[in-house]
């Protein structure tokens, strides 16, 4: 895995991704078709070399996430207004006269500021209330500041659980999705496309749920230090702390990103467990929007030649290779589960029950594990199968393998030869082989008069000496009592016991 320096967001039916310089948003409009657009974002730190110091760059680059995140999200909404609620009000303009083109500008830094008030007085003030609730039977200091931890981190989850059940937030996961298989894809040396981006895991060590409970995990090892008893105090220095905080939580994810060892992934795995509740499987038409928006700011091509596979010998094979192990670790992912539909995939259901067979294939069966045990000399089991399925009722010519007579009707004794009345054939063809029944007369010097046929099989003429038979008939004394009802064996498929 190789990072590619690209991030991104979700928002509303669509997704921004962001590299270097420059952002893209794609959004899927409500008559289908996908709107991009592309603008520059030159950042500071490049003007002003101290806002790349670590913790500073935290700082610098989560509050610059924050406003571009707010602005592409109020973009993508605008296609999704009702046309009532975009007509100008007389707000609008009152800043359009008062601040003229600043007035977008200011309404979002407003937008930001609340947003953060309201963050921190449900992050901050209200576990640092209800910690302090629990001081009548706990006198530890430190452990008041733990548990305030323990309850911070108990309204995050709470609170993602909750927003996650709403039908918009739930698409606009499913876009979070994306982005994180998009990126994946990419820096797992894929080709992107719509397969290898679908087989890509959702799950990504620097997205941002992942930064969130870093810094409430930080959060936690900071405040515990914190011994002043005025209420005030207290809540000044963890308002003011936040940004330090914020700084900090960003190197660890940032080092996490970067390294891929044993002590990194236990690092990440709480945020990527987190990141079940604020990402979902996307569909095909969101795995698409994801990659328009990659596509208009970063060159994967030229990624994976130039920087991913640089030092490859074989470039096709190797990128085939990563490709295939992606292939194997989604299908490894989603076995045993159901996959739900979508707004684009049509899934068929698996028919999980077990295919009846045939009298055909249950017979072809049978004959396997007929060699199978006559190998190891135990034909019990077989013999058995074999009866079952010469008892069932429906068996027809098409449905059995092997040339099978079940009976023959009983033979009547006349003076001194016998007769055999016609046999009534359950099978209408041979498989096997073509065999000619010679039929014998009521003397042996007496020729058969004409030929018979029956389910198909003639009986030819026999001459008089019945040379061309390959049958030898015994005469069978009338005068016998046990042998007048008996029955001629019937000629079996398969040898018996």
């Amino acid at each position: 895995m190789k990072l590619s320096g690209i991030g991104g967001q979700a928002v509303i039916e669509g997704i921004m991704m962001r590299n270097q310089d420059k952002y893209s948003v794609a959004i899927r409009k409500p008559d289908n078709e996908i709107e991009v657009i592309v603008k520059e974002n030159t950042l500071a730190t490049k003007k002003y070399k101290w806002l790349n110091y670590p913790i500073i760059r935290g700082v610098f680059n989560f509050f610059d996430s924050l406003v571009t995140g707010l602005s592409v999200l109020n973009y993508s909404s605008t296609f999704y207004e009702d046309p009532s609620e975009r007509e100008k009000t007389k707000i609008d303009e009152i800043g359009k006269n008062i601040f003229k083109d600043k007035f977008e500008s200011i309404l979002m830094a407003v937008t930001v500021i609340l947003s953060i008030f309201l963050a921190v007085a449900l992050f901050m003030v209200v576990p640092y209330l209800v910690s302090r609730a629990l001081a009548v039977v706990v006198s530890s200091k430190g452990l008041l500041n733990f548990f305030e931890g323990i309850i911070r981190l108990i309204i995050f989850v709470l609170y993602l659980a909750l927003i996650s059940q709403m039908g918009d937030i739930k698409r606009t996961f499913m876009y979070h999705g994306a982005e994180h298989k998009c990126i994946n894809c990419i820096e797992n040396g894929a080709r992107l496309t719509p397969e290898n981006v679908k087989n890509s895991s959702r799950y990504h060590k620097r997205c941002g749920t992942s930064f969130l409970f870093i810094v409430m995990f930080v959060s936690i090892v900071f405040f515990i230090f914190i011994r002043i008893d005025n209420t005030v105090a207290q809540l000044i220095i963890r308002i003011l702390l936040m940004p330090v905080i914020a700084g900090v939580s960003y190197e660890v994810i940032r080092f996490a990103g970067k390294v891929d060892n044993k002590f990194t992934r236990l690092l990440s795995k709480p945020g990527m467990w987190l990141q079940k509740l604020t990402t979902r499987e996307p569909d095909m038409d969101m795995i698409e929007v994801a990659i328009k928006a990659v596509e208009k700011v970063f060159d994967w091509e030229k990624f994976l030649v130039e920087d991913y596979y640089k030092d490859s010998k074989d470039i096709v094979a190797d990128i085939e290779s990563s490709e295939r192990e992606l292939a194997i670790a989604a299908a490894a992912v989603h076995m045993g589960k159901s996959t739900k539909k979508t707004r684009s995939i049509s899934v068929e259901a698996e028919d999980k029950e077990e295919k009846e067979l045939t009298a055909e294939e249950k017979y072809i069966q049978a004959a396997k594990e007929f060699e199978t045990a006559e190998k190891d000399n135990s034909l019990e089991s077989v013999y058995e199968t074999i009866e079952e399925l010469e008892n069932e009722e429906s068996t027809t010519a098409d449905e059995t393998a092997d040339f099978v007579i079940e009976s023959l009707e009983e033979s009547k004794v006349e003076d001194e030869g016998i007769v055999f009345e016609e046999p009534i054939l359950e099978t209408e063809t041979v498989s096997e082989f073509d065999s000619e029944l010679d039929s014998p007369t009521k003397d042996a010097g007496e020729e058969v008069e004409e030929s018979s046929e029956v389910d198909g099989f003639v009986i030819e003429d026999l001459e008089e000496n019945a040379e061309g038979a390959d049958l030898d008939f015994e005469y069978i004394d009338e005068e016998s009592e046990d042998d007048e009802n008996e029955e001629i064996p019937a000629f079996k498929a398969r040898n018996r016991k």
